[in-house]
């Protein structure tokens, strides 16, 4: 199960698999956009600079990191503590109280700070978090897209939210069996969520959806403001 999260919709799809053919699909080869993501290796194509790698999922990484003990747990906490400025300095900036330069600004010594504690890691001993330490490396231009890029969130929350609904459905209704059903939930999941994603009734929308195919005119877009 997939998912494509915007401002104007949600799109839900169900593919044979989860490669980097099937993430090409969900893209789109030819996006152009920023795209904010976590660091699955199937969407290593898209270029560094189009690519935000999700602070929420960083979180959770280097949370694990300081559970491992000794040198790790010093790394961990250290980069959990710049995560907390981070979400601190985007909050202000969201709320208003800092202009972008502000906050370009602000984040600089966050940016080196990470950096230096992520080299420590690189140049550890723990296996696990020199090689978690090494890929962030690797994609750091990713790390900070949102800094550069008006209009990139830090996390991809928007898209974890809805499809976390979507995967408890699916688990416990066995997911689809056949083709058309799977179909039909794509469907149904992206109508329903892009409409409360907009604060619109879901009935109402159905019951239009339903009266414009028995053939009676009625207004049924899913975009806002449309109809």
């Amino acid at each position: 199960m997939w998912i494509d999260a915007t401002p104007l919709m949600t799109v839900f799809r169900i593919l044979a698999g989860r490669g980097q053919a099937q993430a090409k699909e969900v893209i789109g080869r030819g996006y152009l956009g920023v795209v904010n993501m976590d660091r699955y290796p199937g969407y290593h194509w898209m270029d560094a600079h189009r690519r935000q790698l999700c602070w929420a999922h960083l979180k959770r990484e280097f949370l694990a990191i300081k559970e491992r003990g000794d040198v790790p747990a010093e790394l961990g906490a250290g980069l959990l503590e710049q995560v907390k400025e981070i979400f601190e300095a985007w909050r202000a900036l969201k709320a208003g109280n800092l202009s972008r330069e502000e906050f370009q600004q602000q984040m600089e010594p966050i940016q080196a700070g990470v950096k230096e504690l992520v080299e420590r890691g690189a140049a550890c001993d723990q296996a696990k978090t020199r090689r978690t330490c090494e890929n962030l490396l690797k994609h750091e231009v990713s790390l900070w897209t949102f800094v550069r890029e008006e209009g990139v969130e830090p996390t991809n929350n928007n898209a974890e939210r809805p499809l976390r609904r979507a995967v408890l459905w699916r688990r416990k209704s066995f997911g689809t069996q056949s083709e058309s059903g799977s179909r039909f939930v794509e469907r149904i999941l992206t109508a329903i969520t892009s409409l409360r994603q907009h604060g619109r009734d879901v009935m109402e929308y159905l019951t239009a959806v339903c009266r414009a195919a028995l053939g009676r005119p009625s207004a049924c877009c899913l975009l806002p403001n449309s109809s």
